[in-house]
């Protein structure tokens, strides 16, 4: 497990985080989400042990990080910022991986650099900014860790890609357990890929929940009534998070299971209804509702 217990940093005066509390479970895949400058770079190298906590506790397997070549030796940290080796190929990272991490696989490596369309050759200097990415994210799956910690995963590269490096994670996670915690300033980077979601915003943990919790309890419906005077017939029971019009369409996130908001429409005039899939963005402006957090900014377009 990864747990931080009321964690503390500021720089130069000015607080980066503020008492963020969190624990992601061994094999899920938990997402960090914020706008830039929320806080998710500092978390993620605190919990590495790049830097050191003011205050509070950051342990990996049990183990303190800051200054515990244990502790990271169960990790491995791809920064938003990426290093590599002066003038290095992929294949020259890979033994300097090998040195740094005992059950670094490096037949896996090969098969994945295929896989990508990697030149193990090639000096990295002269890769796109996209294929760094790509090979930094192979030489941390390859390092054979329990975690990954990655700080803008997907941040360069194209759709594609990201559907490979997501089904890469995937495959790991089902074969040898990895449990990867991933940032990112888009929903729906994280929308089909994590179990958990984080929600970091001034320094601060704003939610921490697993999707399928958030889901329970929450549905999205469209509806067209029969007259307005059916709308009125709704009861007060009923509570409606939001209710967009277009048109005579009623599209609305309501609180209650499919059961009791099925039951309650059974005795009202429709001409149309139907329950549908919440998106994350969805379920984040319903988790949010009334703390004055504006979820788009966390959508690109």
């Amino acid at each position: 497990m990864i747990e931080t217990r009321d964690v503390c940093k500021s720089f130069d005066g000015s607080q980066a985080l503020g008492g963020v509390s969190l624990k992601v479970a061994d094999g899920e895949i938990m997402g960090l989400v914020g706008t830039n400058g929320a806080g998710k770079s500092t978390l993620l190298r605190l919990i590495a042990g790049v830097l050191k906590p003011d205050s509070g506790a950051v342990t990996v397997g049990g183990e303190m990080t800051w200054d515990n070549p244990k502790a990271k030796s169960q990790f491995v940290f791809v920064s938003d910022d990426i290093y590599f080796l002066s003038n290095a190929t992929a294949k020259d990272m890979a033994k300097y991986y090998e040195s740094l991490y005992p059950g670094f696989d490096d037949e896996h490596f090969d098969k994945l650099l295929w896989a990508f369309g990697l030149n193990p050759a090639q000096k990295i200097q002269t890769f796109s900014k996209g294929m760094k990415r790509q090979l930094a994210i192979v030489l941390a799956v390859c390092a054979n860790t329990k975690y990954i910690l990655l700080d803008e995963t997907f941040d360069g590269l194209d759709p594609v890609m990201r559907a490979a490096v997501k089904s890469l994670f995937a495959e790991e996670m089902s074969e040898r357990g990895l449990t990867p915690l991933i940032s990112s300033h888009s929903l729906r980077e994280l929308e089909d890929i994590c179990d958990h979601v984080g929600l970091l915003h001034k320094g601060g943990l704003l939610l921490s929940e697993s999707l399928d919790d958030m889901k329970t309890g929450l549905l999205k419906l469209q509806c067209v009534f029969s007259d307005e005077e059916s709308v009125k017939k709704l009861p007060e029971s009923l509570k409606i998070l939001a209710d967009e019009r277009q048109g005579r369409l009623h599209v609305m996130t309501v609180k209650g299971t499919r059961e009791q908001v099925t039951e309650i429409f059974s005795h009202i005039d429709t001409v149309f209804f139907e329950i549908l899939p919440l998106t994350l963005e969805e379920l984040f402006i319903a988790e949010t509702e009334g703390v004055g957090y504006d979820v788009r900014k966390l959508i690109i377009q």
